[in-house]
């Protein structure tokens, strides 16, 4: 569980302005499922997505998502891995592989967390933020993700990485900016039932 609490480039969850937000955001709270909760529904409703805003603004690491004020759903899932993590609650990173347009090609990954709750084992959390037609919540052990998989082609990749994919770090480094970002959002091609990161994409060994 320890790779579930680390502190790296990405997920800077020791720079001290994520540990002052982990820290405002557990205040009063004793129970850790509060806390979670608590850190979820700040990212999911006070870090804007940039689409949805029009914001330009390209963040990636937690520390740069905080500070931004801003950022697409893989940036604003670092961000709240920083914050659980700060607060001593594992935490990891999903994926699936949605429409972009829900109609079939082309489509795109999508990033949103798992976090580790002592009393319902792993969670399954997307920050992503919502609007018309999304509503993430926080119900453990009930799942209420941003999104589903609902067509062909469309994966909910079972695995809960300690890291973000590399192919996630790459494009929020490479894009400057959120109309680059958007024209070219990562995605792994996938075989026919393929329903794993691992089969997607043989040269990448998820976590264990």
């Amino acid at each position: 569980m320890e790779e579930y609490l680390k502190s790296t480039e990405i997920i800077d969850w020791q720079h001290p302005d994520i540990i002052s937000k982990a820290n405002e955001l557990a205040s009063g709270k004793i129970n850790l499922n509060d806390i979670a909760k608590s850190c979820f529904e700040w990212v999911r409703d006070k870090i804007k997505h940039i689409d949805d805003y029009g914001i330009q603004m390209v963040s990636c690491s937690a520390s740069e998502v905080l500070q931004s004020g801003s950022g697409i759903c893989y940036a604003k899932s670092h961000l709240l891995a920083a914050l659980l993590r700060a607060n001593s609650i594992p935490a990891g990173f999903c994926y699936q592989r949605l429409s972009r347009d829900d109609n079939g090609p082309p489509f795109c990954l999508h990033g949103f967390n798992a976090v580790h709750l002592s009393e319902f084992g792993w969670y399954r959390i997307d920050s992503r933020g919502n609007k018309e037609g999304v509503n993430a919540q926080f119900t453990p052990p009930v799942e209420q993700l941003a999104f589903s998989v609902q067509i062909n082609g469309e994966v909910d990749f079972p695995e809960i990485l300690s890291d973000p994919l590399p192919i996630i770090i790459e494009a929020l480094r490479h894009y400057k900016s959120k109309d680059e970002l958007w024209n070219n959002l990562p995605d792994i091609q996938i075989t026919s039932g393929n329903k794993s990161l691992k089969a997607a994409n043989p040269s990448f060994e998820p976590d264990a």
